[in-house]
């Protein structure tokens, strides 16, 4: 992984920090076909916990998606490592469903033919079977795709700081972003 950007917040990022969060990026490299970028934090807190002073934020784009970690640790470079290695479980995990989903979208010489249009073959009558009701809280689109990254879904209902109407965004399959409001 050669493309990424590294900040540092209360902190100065050195070359030994620079060199090591590099190092550690580049454990990630054989997922290299999914990440397409990545954006690395560093920042020193002013907090009571001192094992919590220390976090490293990390967000991986990769297709249709986004990958995070956040890790907080008394040692810079503890907490890096600890973010490493909760990168390398979530691509381990991603690369998993992309195969699986590839697998399972081939077709299979073995599945039942479909029943022909003059069997009795009831038809699908489409219900709801759950429902949900929840504040809307204004936020701004781009807190909104944070929060529907953070939740794990492919879209979130919010209200609009700058409109003051219900919006909702949503993942593109192209890994972009769509937000939908409602015209006036």
């Amino acid at each position: 992984m050669h493309i990424y950007k590294l900040t540092g917040r209360n902190v100065e990022v050195t070359d030994a920090l620079r060199d090591y969060v590099e190092t550690k990026l580049t454990r990630l490299d054989r997922f290299n076909g999914q990440v397409t970028d990545a954006r690395v934090t560093l920042t020193v807190r002013d907090v009571r916990d001192a094992s919590r002073r220390n976090r490293v934020e990390v967000q991986l784009n990769v297709p249709n998606g986004i990958i995070r970690a956040e890790e907080h640790h008394a040692d810079m470079y503890a907490a890096i490592d600890k973010a490493g290695d909760v990168l390398e479980r979530q691509l381990r995990k991603f690369k998993t469903k992309i195969m699986r989903h590839r697998h399972d979208a081939q077709p299979d010489d073995a599945a039942p033919p479909a029943p022909a249009s003059g069997d009795d073959v009831s038809e699908f009558t489409p219900e709801i079977v759950r429902q949900k009701r929840f504040d809307l809280r204004p936020m701004t689109a781009e807190d909104a795709v944070t929060q529907m990254e953070a939740l794990g879904h492919d879209f979130y209902v919010f209200r609009n700081m700058d409109t003051e109407g219900c919006a909702v965004v949503y993942r593109r399959r192209d890994g972009n972003y769509g937000l939908i409001e409602p015209s006036v």
